[in-house]
């Protein structure tokens, strides 16, 4: 129930590039459950189905709430070609999921908004420190150092790169 906290301060082990998605919905008419719900229960069974198969590329995500109407996902990839492909696979649930939504798109639009942003954030390009902290974000996709590992700072945590140079 409760997560290990990891004493002292601690940094992600990720290396090389980061594939950040954000993808999340917003309840526009709390009335239309049965236009929101199903994209609502949608989330779950891809991350279960994702879970289950760590070929596809999904590192770990973070749920979280924005208000009582926003809800999203911060998902870690180890590419974004992995992401292409789970996203068009046929044998997956996200394709099932996306064209239910395609196919309701005109009635439930005015009850249910959907969105993502994906990055890649380039090696260099991120770093991290949690304090006192269980494993979190991009730690917990990729594994947690003890900080030295990777520098005191923010500019020795950017400068890291997997090659050692």
């Amino acid at each position: 129930m409760f997560a290990k906290l990891n004493p002292g301060r601690t940094t992600a082990a990720a290396e090389g590039d980061v594939v950040v998605l954000l993808i999340g919905m917003r309840i526009n008419h709390f009335w239309g459950v049965h236009h929101w719900l199903p994209v609502f229960a949608a989330m779950p069974r891809m991350l279960r189905e994702l879970g289950k198969d760590k070929s596809r590329g999904l590192l770990g995500y973070t749920l979280l709430s924005g208000s009582p109407r926003t809800y999203y996902v911060v998902q870690y990839w180890e590419s974004k070609e992995k992401l292409y492909a789970y996203a068009a696979a046929g044998d997956m649930f996200h394709r099932k999921a996306w064209a239910m939504v395609n196919r309701k798109e005109k009635k439930s639009r005015q009850h249910v908004g959907l969105w993502h942003e994906s990055y890649v954030v380039p090696e260099g390009s991120y770093e991290s420190i949690y304090a006192d902290m269980p494993a979190h974000g991009l730690a917990a996709a990729t594994g947690v150092l003890p900080i030295e590992q990777r520098g005191r700072r923010a500019a020795d945590r950017f400068a890291h790169r997997a090659s050692g140079e």
